[in-house]
């Protein structure tokens, strides 16, 4: 019994030193995370707890140059759930899907998932978040989330693009100018408790979202307007394709109205095809045609080469260069002045005057008129263009490139060619951006017009007048004649490429480029009309778009003078 007794008793003696051991431990593991682990544990039960969610910046207005609003962000309401707190599920999804207007499978399967937030619609109409109230104590939560609008709809939509529903620029000056119009993002922090609800106390934190800068255009609204209208009636007119204008300040590139067809809304741009979003104004390229001879001719005066009263003989329309191939003119025609050939557009007296020109001195002429490179505006996806160099030319490119062809540009380009004579032989960067400012109007930045470029004496300009104007009043632009005021321009006629590589011959892209009022002129403007049916010359398709659009806009620019000066014809549109 007492060696029982005692063996009982050593066993109690060692479990009890056992617990004591077991605690001392315990206590000392305890006293080591309450000395040197508090602040760690306290961090991550907190985490467990707390929420974080990213604050969206206020994106910044896109204006046009006299503070009419393009592009602006609204608050709009959108529709969460938080699946832990909902109970029927099956149910929820099934009498909100008519409301929110998606499908019922899809709203089960997000209403499923283990989270305490979920999407189900975002910037839904009002009517929509009324319908909703009513299920916010099953889980159902509305919250305001900015979101991007285009006030004018269709208005300059290619040059302003869109954005997605994040805020993020994806096309167009959205896209180029992201940075500088999203801001810099916030973010809140708060504790949920265990059944995911948000508490709302003095352990929130937030930092506030700082604003995006406002971009400030060279576009003038009401000319893009009228611009568009017209635009939009020629390529219906002419069964057209697609179709560009550019109206630009030709002293100093400030671009004041870009319009493509077919047009499309930025507040839903999915409901276009992307082709139809794509700014063919500094996208597309085509072969300029006899709107080249512009350069050709200013080549020659420049060089001294030709002298505007020089006769050429122009074959009587048809003129064989190399091998079987025959040059023809649209008209029939026997001797004419230089100052003849380019008002009638004669292909044999250009190519034939053009022969006076070397290869080397021609391309330089090419380059300076800013072909086969870009403008330097300021929209993403501008091409090159394409301009075969002296060296590669075939026996055929001395014949081909004068009259318009192995050349491809891009209406801007063209605006930029026209420039050159319309402003007394300087060179000039397109530009759209006027300035960057803050919300209450600071300037950030100011942008002015790049450096000029001399390319032609003011002896060559005049003489490109003179057979400019003369197109418009009596040669093949005579449809672009304006009553009232003088114009100068030229017509341009291209066979678009076959996938074979040989020219078609029923796809054209119809062209004039002009500008007024001479001999001091405002504006630049260039139509391009692709894919006209059945008519397809440029003086008969492209001119009559452009006497149009400036008959629109010369009340409110003022170029009438006497009794017509002030005389607002856009007013009525």
């Amino acid at each position: 019994m007492t060696k029982s007794f005692k063996t009982t008793n050593q066993r109690i003696v060692g479990v009890c030193v056992a617990f004591l051991v077991l605690f001392g431990v315990l206590w000392a593991r305890c006293l080591y995370l309450q000395l040197f682990q508090s602040r760690q544990l306290s961090r991550l039960a907190e985490a467990q707890h707390r929420i974080a969610h990213t604050l969206i910046a206020p994106r910044g207005n896109i204006l046009d140059r006299d503070g009419r609003l393009l592009a602006t962000t609204v608050r709009a309401p959108s529709v969460f759930a938080n699946p832990r707190q909902v109970e029927a599920k099956a149910y929820l999804a099934h009498a909100i899907a008519p409301i929110v207007d998606r499908h019922e499978r899809l709203l089960k399967r997000r209403l499923e998932q283990d989270k305490g937030f979920v999407w189900l619609a975002r910037h839904a109409d009002r009517d929509v978040v009324d319908q909703l109230v009513r299920f916010q104590r099953e889980g159902i939560g509305i919250v305001e989330e900015p979101k991007r609008i285009y006030p004018n709809g269709p208005l300059a939509a290619h040059l302003l693009g869109f954005t997605n529903i994040d805020q993020q620029g994806l096309e167009g000056l959205e896209l180029a100018y992201d940075g500088v119009l999203r801001g810099r993002r916030g973010w809140e922090s708060t504790l949920r408790d265990a059944r995911g609800r948000l508490l709302v106390g003095p352990w929130t934190r937030r930092i506030d979202p700082q604003p995006g800068s406002d971009v400030v255009l060279t576009l003038d609204s009401v000319v893009q307007g009228v611009v568009e209208e017209m635009l939009s009636w020629g390529v219906k007119e002419f069964r057209a394709k697609g179709g560009t204008i550019v109206v630009m300040d030709p002293h100093t590139g400030a671009i004041l109205a870009i319009a493509n067809q077919p047009a499309f809304d930025p507040n839903h741009p999915a409901r276009v095809p992307a082709e139809a979003r794509r700014n063919r104004a500094v996208t597309d390229l085509f072969e300029p045609g006899s709107v080249f001879k512009i350069v050709t001719a200013a080549a020659l005066l420049e060089e001294g080469l030709v002298r505007p009263e020089e006769r050429f003989f122009c074959e009587n329309g048809e003129y064989r260069t190399i091998g079987r191939r025959i040059l023809h003119d649209h008209t029939p025609h026997g001797w004419l002045t230089f100052r003849e050939v380019i008002v009638k557009s004669s292909n044999i007296g250009t190519v034939k005057a053009a022969q006076r020109l070397t290869p080397q001195v021609f391309s330089q002429y090419i380059r300076g008129f800013g072909f086969g490179q870009k403008t330097g505006i300021e929209l993403p996806g501008e091409v090159r263009g394409i301009v075969t160099p002296p060296e590669r030319w075939s026996k055929l490119s001395p014949f081909n490139i004068p009259m318009g062809q192995e050349v491809a540009a891009t209406p801007i380009q063209l605006a930029v060619m026209t420039s050159i004579v319309a402003n007394g032989g300087w060179k000039v960067t397109p530009y759209l951006i006027q300035r960057i400012q803050t919300s209450s109007g600071e300037v950030l930045r100011d942008y002015q017009p790049s450096q000029r470029e001399r390319l032609l004496r003011q002896e060559t300009v005049d003489q490109l007048h003179d057979m400019l104007t003369s197109v418009v009043e009596s040669g093949t632009g005579r449809l672009a004649n304006i009553q009232g005021l003088t114009a100068a321009g030229k017509t341009g006629t291209a066979q678009k490429l076959e996938p074979t590589g040989r020219y078609s011959h029923s796809l054209f892209v119809a062209s004039f480029v002009g500008y007024g009022p001479v001999p001091d002129p405002r504006f630049v403007m260039v139509v391009s009309i692709d894919e006209p049916r059945p008519l397809y010359f440029g003086g008969v398709v492209a001119a009559p778009i452009f006497k149009r659009t400036v008959e629109q806009l010369a009340g409110y620019w003022e170029l009438y003078g006497g009794e017509n000066r002030g005389h607002k014809h856009i007013a009525q549109l």
